[in-house]
C-alpha cells in the first residue's frame, strides 16, 4: 500500500543500459521541466555491457546505429567492443547529467496505477540496505530490455555431472577462468558463439565450436571506411548522421531481400562464407541453416575473424548432436568424442518480460499475455506506462530512441492540454493477435507466450521498418482515434482502432 511520504517523480525509467539512459537524455532535451529518476538493480551503469564479460564481448551492430543519434560515435571501430561501448554509454550519461538521476540497486518488483491519482505506485526493493521502498510517479517507462539478467539458458545436458573440467555459460563469466593453451569446446551456433570461438582461439590450445544445426554468418569491416572519410570532411554531427542513414538503407534492404529472395540472399551469403575459408572445407554441412535468412538473426564476423581462426586451424567446427558428457569431454551422437579440459555453453538467453515487475491497474493485476502492443511500445488498457523493446531486424537503440521520442511528445501534448493520463484503447475490433516477436530463434519461442502480444494491423502491429517508424513516431498523429487521454479518472469509452492494412 502507498505511504504519503513516498518519493514523487514526474517519470520513473526502468534500467540504467543503453535504453535507460537514452531516454533519459531524451527527457532532459525534450521534457526538460519533468523530475525523473532511473532505477537500476545491479549497482552500475551499462546494462548487457556492463553485465557480459566473456572474451571479446562486442555488439552485432555497427555502432553508427547502435550509438545514440544525438552523440556521435567517435571511434574508428564500427563493430565495437563491450568495453569500448560500456565506455560511451558511460560517456553519454555524464555529458547530460543523467548519471546523477540513478538509483543503483533499485530492484523493480511491482507497480500499480490509482487512476484517481493518475500515478503509479512503484515497490522497489532495495538490494544494497536489504529493504522494500515505495516510489510515485505519473508515467512508467520499463528500459530493462528482454533478456533475464541473472541467468541464461542452459538445456539439461545428460552426464554433465561427470565432466572433471569446469562448465561455464558465458552470462556467468568467472574473472579467474584460466583457458590458455588448453582444449575447449564451445557449445552453441549464435551470436554470442560465434564472438567467443575466435577471441578465446588467440590463447587456448585449441577451440572447438560444437553445433547441433549451423547459423547464417556474414563477414563485415569491423572499421567502416566511410564513416572515417566522412569525419575527415563533414562537420561531427552531418558525418554521423550520413553514415547512419547508409547503414539504415543497407539493413532495410538485406532484410526486405531476405524476406523476399531468400533464395538470392543464401546463395549470396554462401559464396561469402566459401570465400574467407579454405579449398575443401565442407561449408554446407557446417554453414547452411535449415531456415531462411532472417528467420533468425544473422550474426556477424568482424573482419571475418572466425573464418580466420578455422583457416588457421586454432579453431574447428563440428555439427553434430550431443550424447552425453563424459569425464573427458563430450560424447557425440555420430560416435565421436570431443576431448576438452573447459567447456563452454553458449546456448542461448532467457527472455524476461519488462524485468519481471508485476503490474497492475486498480488494484487489478496486469496478465501480459492478454494485451495488444500499440505502436511496439504501450499496453492496451494500461495507462501511462511504456516498455523498450528494438528491431530485431536492425540496431536495439533505434527502436528506443524513437520510443523515448514519443514519449516525450506524449507527455508535452498531455501538458498542453491539460491531460493526466494517455491510454491505447482496451479493444482493437478486428485485429488479429500474433507474437511480438517474429524470430524462430529459441530464446525467442521458449518465452514468448509470457509476453504481450502484436496485432495483425497498425497500430498494433509492430512494423521493422526504421523509416517508416521514424516518421510515425515524429510527426506522426498523436490523437489518432486509438490513443485516449483524460485530465480526470475516467476515460472515454473506446474507440474503434482505424487500423491501416
Amino acid at each position: 500500500m502507498r505511504t504519503d511520504e513516498a518519493e514523487y517523480f514526474d517519470v520513473l525509467i526502468v534500467g540504467a543500459g543503453l535504453s535507460g539512459i537514452g531516454a533519459g537524455c531524451r527527457l532532459r532535451r525534450d521534457c526538460p521541466e519533468r523530475s525523473f529518476a532511473i532505477l537500476e538493480a545491479r549497482e552500475a551503469i551499462g546494462g548487457t555491457w556492463d553485465l557480459f564479460r566473456y572474451p571479446g564481448v562486442r555488439s552485432d551492430s555497427d555502432m553508427q546505429t547502435l550509438g545514440y543519434s544525438f552523440a556521435p560515435w567517435k571511434d574508428d571501430r564500427a563493430i565495437a567492443d563491450g568495453p569500448s561501448i560500456l565506455s560511451y554509454v558511460k560517456r553519454t550519461a555524464a555529458e547530460h547529467g543523467v548519471d546523477r538521476q540513478i538509483r543503483f540497486s533499485h530492484r523493480v518488483v511491482s507497480a500499480d496505477y490509482d487512476s484517481g491519482e493518475a500515478a503509479w505506485t512503484v515497490r522497489v526493493q532495495r538490494t544494497d540496505a536489504g529493504e522494500t521502498t515505495e516510489l510515485r510517479c505519473s508515467f512508467l517507462l520499463v528500459c530493462s530490455g528482454y533478456y533475464r539478467y541473472d541467468e541464461g539458458y542452459t538445456p539439461p545436458f545428460p552426464g554433465v555431472e561427470r565432466f572433471a573440467g569446469p562448465v561455464v555459460h558465458p552470462q556467468q563469466w568467472p574473472d579467474d577462468l584460466d583457458y590458455a593453451g588448453k582444449r575447449v569446446v564451445v557449445i552453441g551456433s549464435g551470436a554470442t558463439a560465434i564472438t567467443l570461438v575466435p577471441a578465446m582461439a588467440r590463447t587456448a590450445g585449441h577451440v572447438t565450436m560444437l553445433q547441433r544445426s549451423p547459423s547464417y554468418v556474414i563477414s563485415l569491416p569491423a572499421v567502416d571506411p566511410l564513416a572515417n572519410l566522412a569525419r575527415r570532411l563533414l562537420p561531427e554531427m552531418a558525418a554521423y548522421h550520413v553514415v547512419r542513414f547508409k547503414n539504415v538503407a543497407l539493413m532495410s534492404l538485406v532484410y526486405q531481400l531476405s524476406r523476399r529472395r531468400p533464395r538470392l540472399v543464401k546463395a549470396l551469403i554462401r559464396r561469402g562464407v566459401r570465400s574467407h575459408l579454405p579449398e575443401g572445407f565442407d561449408v554446407d554441412t557446417h554453414f547452411k541453416p535449415r531456415y531462411d535468412p532472417w528467420d533468425e538473426r544473422l550474426c556477424v564476423s568482424p573482419d571475418a575473424d572466425l573464418f580466420a581462426a578455422l583457416s588457421a586451424g586454432t579453431a574447428s567446427i563440428v555439427t553434430d548432436r550431443i550424447e552425453t558428457f563424459t569425464e573427458r569431454g563430450l560424447a557425440l551422437a555420430g560416435g565421436a568424442e570431443l576431448e576438452a579440459d573447459v567447456i563452454v555453453t553458449a546456448t542461448g538467453l532467457r527472455m524476461q518480460a519488462i524485468g519481471g515487475t508485476a503490474l497492475s491497474v486498480d488494484g487489478e493485476p496486469v496478465h501480459l499475455p492478454d494485451k495488444l502492443t500499440y505502436k511496439g511500445m504501450m499496453l492496451s488498457g494500461v495507462p501511462n506506462f511504456a516498455l523498450t523493446i528494438g528491431y530485431t531486424n536492425a540496431s536495439w537503440t533505434l527502436k528506443a530512441d524513437l520510443t523515448a521520442n514519443y514519449v516525450c511528445r506524449l507527455l508535452n501534448h498531455m501538458a498542453a492540454h491539460g491531460y493526466r493520463q494517455c491510454m491505447p484503447a482496451s479493444d482493437a475490433p478486428g485485429v488479429t493477435r500474433q507474437p511480438l516477436i517474429g524470430l524462430a530463434s529459441g530464446y525467442v519461442q521458449r518465452s514468448i507466450r509470457e509476453f504481450p502480444a502484436q496485432g495483425s494491423k497498425r497500430p498494433w502491429r509492430v512494423r521493422q521498418n526504421y523509416p517508416l517508424d521514424m516518421l510515425d513516431f515524429r510527426r506522426g498523429d498523436l490523437d489518432d482515434g486509438v490513443m485516449q487521454f483524460s485530465a480526470g479518472r475516467a476515460f472515454a469509452a473506446p474507440a474503434p482502432v482505424r487500423a491501416a492494412a
